[in-house]
């Protein structure tokens, strides 16, 4: 069965221990691994690896011996609990073993949870898992996190009750930095407000945050605020050459526009903007205010549904250059 995206997340929370097994794919393998982790640790609890109720197979090993796997499946453990065996980097070479392994499961057997990279909608591996009526397939896209995902995450590492300003602040970190990179911020956070009893503040985050995110995107995004439209061509041609991608342009984008949207918006006189260029950027947020912002912010939406269009033919990079004239154009008015 396939899950959608916001299915999957709640699946991820509480996997079923009864079905066949699970199938997380995409292009991002850090945001794979870490479904991946979460749905493990959430089925099988604490322990399992040192009660052997996980095995660990890479596709390779699958490929190498596909009887590896279905011993696996049907072996009897030493200890009560639910079982899984999880196969790492699996593609189509693979993928006859596993599906051999799916159609042989019976109640009672560790459940099979498989990731791989990027699949195609006619790959085997995929259609197996989406069409079988015990197993689920769920695809890992490059988007940020959602400020679900987010407050999942801190409620996972202890923190909660979290003021407004303070989640507003971690939604703008999560959408500049790698998945990676966020959960790390998240666990310093927890360590950091150990015995302390204050509410998480903006002043704990900025202690907790990385010191700098991509260099390269922040580049095109000052010029693209500071109304400097003759500017963008060139850098994006630098950009396009070092192999950024649109979606990540656009991503970067929000983000930056966000993060002026809230510092404009701030009543309390003390705004907050993380990272090298926060003098830059409280500056460009006073030059832009809130309504040319929220313009601004509505375009960079519409531009990022247009890239995501299946019927979307037109280049992307063409398409974001674009977005950013406008809006230096916009923001020189």
């Amino acid at each position: 069965m396939k899950l959608s995206t916001r299915d999957a997340n709640a699946y991820f929370a509480k996997p079923d221990a009864t079905k066949a097994g699970l199938l997380i794919f995409g292009s991002d393998a850090m945001r794979v691994a870490l479904k991946r982790q979460q749905v493990l640790g959430a089925l099988l609890g604490d322990g399992a690896e040192e009660e052997m109720r996980l095995t660990r197979l890479t596709g390779g090993d699958v490929r190498k011996d596909p009887a590896t796997l279905l011993d696996a499946l049907k072996a009897i453990g030493f200890f009560p609990g639910p079982r899984a065996v999880f196969v790492e980097e699996a593609n189509e070479n693979c993928a006859a073993a596993i599906l051999t392994a799916l159609e042989d499961w019976q109640p009672g057997d560790a459940q099979i949870v498989v990731t791989a990279g990027a699949l195609k909608p006619t790959s085997k591996l995929r259609k197996a898992f989406e069409a079988h009526s015990q197993a689920y397939a769920a695809a890992i896209y490059d988007n940020p996190p959602t400020r679900e995902e987010i407050e999942t995450a801190l409620r996972d590492a202890g923190l909660g009750d979290i003021p407004g300003d303070a989640i507003g602040a971690l939604n703008d970190l999560a959408q500049a930095i790698d998945p990676g990179d966020f959960r790390q911020t998240v666990e310093k956070l927890a360590l950091y407000k150990i015995g302390d009893s204050e509410p998480v503040s903006l002043a704990d985050i900025a202690a907790c945050a990385p010191t700098s995110t991509e260099a390269d995107v922040d580049d095109v995004l000052m010029v693209v605020a500071e109304a400097r439209a003759r500017d963008i061509g060139p850098v994006m041609q630098k950009l396009a050459a070092q192999g950024a991608t649109p979606v990540g342009l656009c991503i970067g984008a929000m983000r930056h526009f966000r993060a002026l949207h809230r510092a404009a918006s701030d009543t309390s006189g003390r705004p907050t903007i993380f990272g090298p260029n926060r003098d830059r950027m409280l500056a460009q947020s006073r030059k832009w205010g809130p309504a040319k912002l929220e313009t601004a912010i509505t375009l960079l939406t519409d531009t990022d549904l247009q890239l995501r269009s299946a019927g979307q033919h037109a280049p992307g990079m063409a398409l974001v250059e674009r977005a950013f004239i406008r809006l230096a154009m916009l923001g020189g008015r």
